[in-house]
């Protein structure tokens, strides 16, 4: 076979080179996201993407960068297809870079076949519901914000926050409920610091997980273009073992917010006109891209299941990552600061934390009959000594009445029994649930409002006595 066929046989000139990105006559026939090699006039060839395309010019982005481009030797030769993953049941245990080349000393993966990274979309009318429970061990999780198979739950953090602590133990723990089954899962590291990666290939290999586990690596000091590829790089291994393999996926993707900077920047340098803050105006779609790629599929036995961690700049829930990331998904778990300071591990916000596919997770056959009960009067006794709490530092406690000095205590043994936990301590939601109870039986009986009378009768009279 003639290699030079799969080319285009016009190589074209370089007219401008900014940074990473080289700009080249129009190439006739090239497609958006096709890969290109790149040569130089001292010979070498890189990889580089067809980003942006027109009549006049086409724009390719360098993977791994330039130093330096002689405008009059380098030239763009087109390859007539979109960046690939080789796939197996091989990639199981190995740890690949942010543009999928193996980088832990193995060998290259024998690949099953070749995936195009942006993915296909999923038939709407083919999406099954995300509806069985996932027990994370966390009580503020599982208790009050559960996550179900196929959902897309982020979790919304800040900087020194102990979040990738908070993932590491979903990834030892996290089980569908009543099978006890482990999950396959699909590691994406975005432009994280050595220690960061460190952190968790340790992890994954300390607690035997690795075997079970994919994982991409780009660091902060690798090309900002890896980090666009990364994510779905990530989700496109997902996509092979749950659709191709039948499995259960988690996928867990740190940091989307360099994601989100490294979009910014790529938009910067094309000169695109700035939304919000900077950002691409397109940043929501593209994010949604690679979100909606969860899920269940009629038919299938697999399951895509995502938790994408973002730092918050200035803990701001209100910056356009969170923000647009909010509207995607299907909920968020909230990190603290406040908490944090107090010393409670996991410091989850449970006001602003929300799982919105929460309720066709949890009842009778999937966790217990009176779940949803213990959510509803939950939240109500904490809010209504949290509430308290606010009045206490205007007025004094002394100036609060007893009745409500039993939900202002409540509230404090809330946060250090029901949200506390340590950080290798599993809980069944069994568990959760009546620590619920437990909580519960110090509140005056009349003020179990939200709750049925028949689950006072049955699971409160055990902690009255």
């Amino acid at each position: 076979m003639d290699l030079s066929s799969l080319y285009i046989k016009e190589a074209r000139a370089i007219s401008k080179a900014k940074g990473s990105l080289l700009i080249a006559e129009s190439i006739p026939g090239v497609k958006f996201n096709e890969i290109v090699d790149v040569q130089l006039s001292n010979g070498e060839v890189k990889s580089g993407q067809a980003i942006d395309i027109s009549d006049e010019a086409t724009v390719v982005q360098v993977f791994g960068g330039v130093s330096e481009v002689d405008l009059i030797g380098g030239k763009v030769r087109c390859k007539g297809e979109t960046l690939k993953l080789p796939v197996s049941i091989d990639i199981f245990g190995r740890i690949f870079s942010g543009m999928g080349e193996p980088i832990d000393g193995g060998p290259p993966v024998i690949p099953e076949a070749y995936l195009d990274i942006n993915g296909e979309p999923v038939n709407p009318a083919a999406r099954q519901p995300p509806a069985e429970f996932i027990e994370t061990g966390f009580s503020a999780i599982d208790g009050l914000n559960a996550l179900v198979r196929g959902q897309k739950l982020p979790i919304f953090s800040g900087s020194g926050l102990p979040h990738n602590r908070i993932v590491a133990q979903i990834i030892r723990q996290a089980a569908v409920k009543g099978q006890e089954e482990k999950f396959a899962l699909v590691f994406g590291a975005i432009g994280v610091s050595y220690d960061d990666a460190s952190f968790f290939m340790k992890n994954l290999e300390r607690t035997g997980a690795l075997e079970r586990t994919v994982a991409f690596i780009n660091t902060a000091s690798d090309p900002v273009i890896e980090r666009i590829s990364t994510p779905r790089l990530a989700l496109t291994a997902a996509d092979y073992l749950a659709w191709k393999q039948n499995m259960h996926v988690l996928v867990i993707l740190t940091d989307m917010t360099n994601y989100c900077e490294a979009l910014r920047e790529l938009s910067s340098m094309r000169e695109e006109i700035p939304s919000r803050r900077g950002y691409p105006g397109y940043m929501y779609t593209d994010l949604a891209t690679m979100y909606e790629r969860a899920g269940r599929i009629f038919g299938m036995e697999g399951s895509v299941t995502i938790m994408p961690i973002l730092t918050m700049p200035d803990d701001d829930i209100t910056h356009p990552i969170p923000d647009l990331t909010g509207y995607i998904t299907e909920g968020q778990i909230v990190l603290s600061r406040a908490l944090e300071r107090k010393g409670i591990y996991p410091p989850i916000d449970v006001f602003l934390s929300l799982s919105r596919m929460m309720k066709e997770g949890i009842g009778p056959g999937k966790t217990r009959e009176d779940h949803n009960n213990v959510f509803m009067q939950s939240y109500a006794a904490y809010a209504e000594g949290c509430y308290l709490r606010e009045i206490s530092t205007i007025v004094g406690a002394e100036a609060l009445s007893e009745g409500d000095k039993v939900y202002l205590t409540n509230a404090d043994e809330f946060e250090k029994k029901f949200i506390a936990q340590g950080e290798f301590e599993k809980r069944k939601v069994e568990d959760t649930l009546d620590i619920g109870w437990k909580l519960f039986s110090a509140l005056p009986k009349e003020s179990l409002k939200l709750i049925k009378e028949e689950f006072v009768e049955k699971y409160l009279t055990p902690f009255e006595k």
